[in-house]
């Protein structure tokens, strides 16, 4: 279970910093209640988490050995495809089409809200905005990878730990920490942690 914890912690937090979900997270808590925007993103971010550790075990019912080959493929295709994608960025603090995706979407949620926007229409805008980010994510198959070879509580423990940090870190820290993310070192980081797992996943054996 420690193993299935560090490891959804780690690869989310790692994954999410910087990612179209932070950013989205950091443009709302700027016009927004931060608390609020905290607890929608929070809670769309962990329900995609149980949701994903749900497909997992799903997933896990079929035979081990194709289980554990596929989790080796998934963590080594995803590691080669995020040091490939570091190699070719810019040096630059952020990734400017991500900032400009997360703000395209959170301009066309609020064109469909009411100016006087309630507690509850923040959160719903919150929680909806993050989750259909969120959806189809590489964090998202991650932990689905994860939970159908390792305890499912432990990953989804952890991933929402670490999902919680991000937004927390967004929330809090806003533009200014954003400002000083390199998504080109984060995703070379990711990358290396996707290689590392499964280099483990395929010594452990089945």
């Amino acid at each position: 279970m420690l193993t299935a914890f560090t490891a959804g912690l780690l690869l989310i937090t790692v994954s999410e910093l910087g990612d179209k979900t932070f950013f989205i997270a950091v443009i709302l808590a700027m016009h927004h209640s931060r608390r609020l925007v905290f607890i929608g993103v929070t809670a769309a971010l962990a329900a995609m988490t149980i949701l994903s550790v749900v497909f997992g075990q799903a997933a896990s019912l079929l035979p081990k050995i194709y289980i554990h080959y596929a989790e080796i493929a998934l963590f080594l295709a995803f590691g080669m495809k995020l040091l490939y994608d570091a190699s070719k960025m810019a040096a630059a603090s952020c990734d400017a089409d991500v900032v400009e995706e997360a703000e395209a979407a959170v301009k066309k949620a609020d064109a469909q809200l009411p100016k006087r926007k309630t507690p509850w229409a923040i959160l719903t805008e919150a929680f909806l905005l993050t989750f259909m980010a969120e959806w189809g994510d590489r964090t998202q198959i991650a932990t689905i990878a994860l939970a159908a070879g390792n305890n499912p509580i432990g990953v989804t423990i952890g991933a929402v730990l670490g999902h919680s940090i991000c937004a927390a870190i967004a929330v809090i820290g806003g533009k200014l920490i954003a400002g000083r993310i390199s998504e080109r070192q984060l995703t070379f980081i990711g990358g290396c942690l996707f290689l590392i797992f499964g280099v483990v996943a395929a010594v452990e054996g089945v």
